[in-house]
């Protein structure tokens, strides 16, 4: 943690830390995630000296997203995943239809 960051924001870093290690992720892009994430909350909140705009601008603060970005991925679902959802709902046809049409098919 950065000098002079508050006891509240090494808690957020060290629950942020262990959150993404229990899930799996290497101890050193646990350590990155942790430090961006509480960098850009001080950042938001006035605590830091500088701060990007994007910081600033991003409509949702890393806690109220909760890592949407990351968990649905660049493309969102794949193929085989919203196939398997078109199979659950019985939508007819989709063994023929490409990934695009079958996301149209779901309603996404």
């Amino acid at each position: 943690m950065p000098r002079g960051s508050s006891p509240k924001r090494d808690r957020q870093y060290e629950h942020i830390k262990e959150s993404a290690e229990k899930r799996g992720t290497p101890t050193g892009r646990a350590k990155e995630i942790a430090s961006r994430t509480v960098n850009k909350e001080r950042a938001r909140a006035g605590e830091a000296k500088t701060a990007s705009r994007a910081s600033l601008s991003d409509p949702k603060s890393a806690s109220q997203r909760g890592g949407q970005r990351s968990h649905s991925g660049a493309q969102g679902p794949t193929k085989d995943q919203l196939y398997a959802e078109a199979r659950k709902r019985g939508v007819e046809g989709r063994s023929s239809m490409n990934k695009g049409q079958l996301a149209k098919a779901l309603g996404r």
